[in-house]
């Protein structure tokens, strides 16, 4: 099993895996097979979504599996449908349902659909939900600094986690700084980018040479090395223990700041500011 390294405290005093594993697209007892085997591998995070459809295969493994409940970190997200108060409490008590869990490690607001401007009522809703001990943090995804502000400025609890699109092609420096400053840890979805444009790079295909690693590994090694917390997603036993395998080797500052240099913008025109989903 996989060196997993240090757990990143949050500033709720919980605590979550420098890494994670993306589940999206997991269905059925073949999606319940890849997160048992990741969870051999190593893998303490599982991140899912009630937008994703497959909460009942992330719970069905985590309640088979032989790995302690509380060394397990759940991840789960508000659908865009239940922003607002009670229809927050409503989808939540769905996805904990559907996860089949007395609680809910880590919620997240998955979009804020600026144009309802319902995300702090919602927040509200989470913080209730934290203080009745059903959820263990409560962070956002796909947040802006003015999301952040408001959220804070109004309810006076910052959130916990800030998951954002952070890859290669999309290293989101400002909002990255913004985040610690908050003492908000960032994670990263598609933190591999389209993995196959990122072994034609050179910075990257140079430094994993030189580190006798993949290129997958090295872009999430960019990703820590940031102080992000990637949540890669991967189905295939094989890429999944290698995604897991980023302790053995450092990269560079001049490496660190080549791959930073393919910066080129968001992949799939995700804009958190007019974007919505339901």
């Amino acid at each position: 099993m996989a060196d997993l390294g240090a757990w990143r405290i949050l500033n709720d005093g919980n605590s979550i895996p420098p890494v994670g594993l993306g589940t999206y697209d997991m269905f059925g007892e073949e999606g319940i097979a890849s997160i048992l085997g990741a969870l051999r591998a190593g893998y303490r995070m599982f991140d899912t979504a009630l937008k994703y459809g497959n909460e009942h295969e992330v719970g069905a493994a985590v309640r088979r599996t032989e790995v302690p409940r509380s060394e397990i970190v759940v991840t789960t997200k508000l659908a865009g449908r239940h922003h607002g108060y009670e229809q927050t409490l409503e989808g939540f008590e769905v996805s904990r349902k559907n996860l089949g869990l007395d609680y809910v490690d880590l919620y997240l607001i998955h979009w804020p659909l600026q144009r309802l401007g319902l995300y702090v009522d919602s927040w509200r809703a989470m913080i209730a939900l934290q203080n009745d001990g059903l959820i263990r943090s409560i962070g956002v995804s796909n947040f802006t600094p003015q999301n952040l502000h408001r959220l804070v400025d109004e309810t006076g609890v910052t959130p916990a986690v800030n998951q954002i699109e952070l890859h290669p092609y999309f290293p989101q420096p400002s909002l990255r700084e913004f985040n610690r400053s908050m003492g908000i840890v960032t994670q990263s979805w598609s933190p591999l980018a389209e993995g196959r444009q990122l072994v034609r790079e050179p910075a990257i295909a140079r430094a994993a040479e030189h580190h006798g690693v993949s290129a997958a590994q090295v872009a999430l090694r960019w990703n820590i090395q940031l102080g992000a917390v990637p949540v890669p997603r991967s189905a295939n036993s094989v890429r999944q223990r290698e995604n897991l395998d980023l302790f053995g080797f450092e990269l560079s500052q001049e490496e660190m700041s080549h791959i930073s240099s393919l910066g080129r913008g968001r992949l799939w025109g995700a804009d958190p500011d007019v974007y919505e989903s339901f």
